[in-house]
């Protein structure tokens, strides 16, 4: 990998940007790489949350010009294409089987900002602006637009949509995109809390579960969204974490997940 690193610490997998000299900004083998790694970590039974991070002073500054100005030569096939390619990453993020928390120390906009979008926890750092601005270009926050929607509703989506203005940290937890700003010197401490807490309380397959459903659900009418969750219900009471959590429970014994 040249521009993605990935590790796993105490259980959780670490997955960095690491292409600070064009501010993480993505092209296709950024993404191709973010896939690759995804994957690994998703099929990792030593990490059992991520954290999305970048080395850098931005996490992600979108789309780098080069590659905007290649697009620009694309037949229309290519450019679907390569707009799949970033659908792909973004829903592969999305229904990934383990929790994913960005930790933001940097500027997140257009596509960077897709990425804190479809995690499904993000930290700040104060200092760090948000922002869909592709409309300011001529261009359209086509995909992130459906992930958006549904975390934050479709006022609040068109806000940022389309007036394509950054907003502060703050403004994006007020807006719920971002769940909570922390200092700078104390963002890597918070995240690593936040990580142990579900490292250690939770059980994966119930995490995993309950973050497919909150993926399928909306899209269900509600009859179908009900026959679902029953249908999970059942499944999870069959699976050996809640056998094992109900009878730790029922015993009075503390769990070890």
């Amino acid at each position: 990998m040249e521009f993605v690193k990935y590790e796993v610490a105490d259980r959780v997998g670490y997955v960095t940007l690491n292409r600070p000299d064009k501010r993480n900004a993505l092209n296709y083998q950024v993404v191709a790489e973010l896939k690759e790694v995804f994957k690994q970590a998703s099929e990792d039974s030593t990490a059992k949350v991520i954290v999305l991070r970048a080395n850098g002073q931005a996490f992600c500054a979108g789309a780098d010009l080069a590659y905007l100005q290649q697009l620009q030569k694309n037949t229309y096939e290519e450019n679907l294409e390569d707009s799949s390619h970033l659908k792909e990453l973004f829903y592969q993020i999305y229904t990934l089987n383990k929790v994913v928390i960005a930790q933001i120390e940097g500027h997140a906009i257009a596509g960077g900002c897709g990425l804190a979008t479809v995690c499904d926890f993000s930290f700040t750092v104060p200092e760090a602006k948000f922002g869909y601005t592709e409309v300011r270009i001529g261009f359209i926050p086509a995909i992130v637009k459906v992930f958006l929607l549904r975390k934050i509703g479709e006022m609040k989506s068109k806000q940022l949509l389309l007036t394509g203005e950054l907003i502060d940290a703050n403004e994006a937890v007020n807006l719920g995109l971002i769940n909570e700003v922390v200092d700078k010197d104390k963002i890597v401490g918070r995240v690593k809390e936040f990580t142990n807490m579900l490292v250690e309380k939770n059980s994966g397959q119930s995490m995993a579960y309950t973050k497919q459903m909150i993926a399928a659900v909306p899209s269900m009418t509600l009859e179908d969204g009900l026959h679902y969750a029953a249908e999970m219900n059942a499944k999870a009471r069959a699976s050996k974490d809640c056998q094992k959590g109900i009878a730790s429970f029922l015993n009075k014994e503390p769990i070890t997940w």
